[in-house]
């Protein structure tokens, strides 16, 4: 699925494909052909993204063709070893959590994760955790805790699963325990919104010492059709709340709220997942690097000091 603006970019991605396959198997007539269509792709896709709503924003950020966390560890986390479950109640898909290698440096890596296809969407909960996925995300934070290794996490979650299930299982407890617990970690910590970043179901994977989102992806208190319904009792008002949510990355910069926005190739990340990667892993190494000079008491007082002065205020 691809989105009506997207559709004349896909025409000639389609064109590139069959070119790029002739040209690997050693037809070089096509080359000259095949760095025209390239060039023209990317200037189409740079004028098509540069100019979004907030509202095509959030449609963007929850493409089909987006890549995911899965996708994320495959292409830069070596050697990834995932680990399941709370030991208190069970194993929540919707969350992946785990121990790799990140450019040869030793990672925790903690992430949303929605699935891709029908059957995986609906074991994965459509990326919405229950309280074992943010109790399972703690108990690798207090690992990484213990064995010294920085933490990353992907943020990518309308939010978190709101069923009664969820709710007798103690959903908001172990939102504020995730928080809490990543607020006082004494190691690095990278928070990366990949996609939908959504109310306390981001949260709780978002206090971290740099908060970072890609250029597509959004963060807010709630979704712009939580919000209509709420305010205007209308959904064909959710463009307005959008807008009023000031979520996009470009907004949220300018807040304070996220550190750095991450340029996406071509505009948007699903055309190319291993450009993303790198640009993504780039950002990751470098605010790694940056953090891991830091002592422990440096980097707890900058990071409780980040999210205190978060927000405006007026004292009465």
């Amino acid at each position: 699925m691809y989105y009506e603006y997207e559709k004349k970019l896909l025409e000639l991605k389609e064109k590139i494909d069959n070119l790029r396959a002739l040209y690997r198997a050693g037809n070089r007539e096509v080359e000259r052909e095949l760095r025209e269509l390239q060039r023209e792709f990317r200037e189409k896709a740079k004028k098509t993204y540069a100019n979004l709503s907030p509202w095509e924003r959030v449609q963007l950020a929850r493409h089909p063709k987006r890549p995911h966390t899965s996708d994320y560890i495959k292409l830069l986390i070596k050697d990834f070893v995932e680990l399941h479950g709370d030991r208190r109640f069970g194993d929540d898909k919707a969350v992946i959590a785990g121990m790799g290698y990140l450019k040869g440096q030793p990672v925790c890596v903690i992430g949303h994760e929605k699935g891709k296809g029908t059957q995986e969407k609906i074991e994965r909960n459509f990326g919405m955790p229950h309280p074992e996925g943010y109790r399972k995300a703690i108990r690798v934070m207090k690992l990484a805790e213990r064995f010294r290794m920085p933490v990353v996490t992907f943020i990518d979650t309308p939010g978190a699963f709101p069923g009664i299930g969820a709710e007798e299982r103690g959903q908001s407890e172990a939102i504020a325990e995730s928080m809490l617990t990543m607020g006082y970690l004494k190691v690095p910590t990278v928070a990366v919104v990949i996609g939908e970043g959504g109310s306390g179901g981001a949260l709780a994977l978002g206090v971290a010492d740099r908060v970072c989102i890609m250029e597509n992806a959004y963060y807010s208190v709630i979704s712009p059709e939580g919000c209509a319904a709420i305010l205007w009792k209308e959904q064909d008002r959710v463009k307005d709340a959008a807008r009023a949510l000031r979520l996009t990355a470009a907004d949220l910069k300018e807040l304070g709220v996220v550190d750095c926005v991450i340029r996406e190739p071509f505009g948007a990340a699903h055309w190319d997942y291993r450009r993303s990667a790198y640009v993504l892993g780039y950002h990751l190494r470098k605010c790694l690097g940056e953090l891991c000079s830091k002592d422990v008491e440096t980097l707890l007082s900058e990071r409780l000091g980040k999210f205190k002065n978060l927000g405006a205020y007026v004292e009465g």
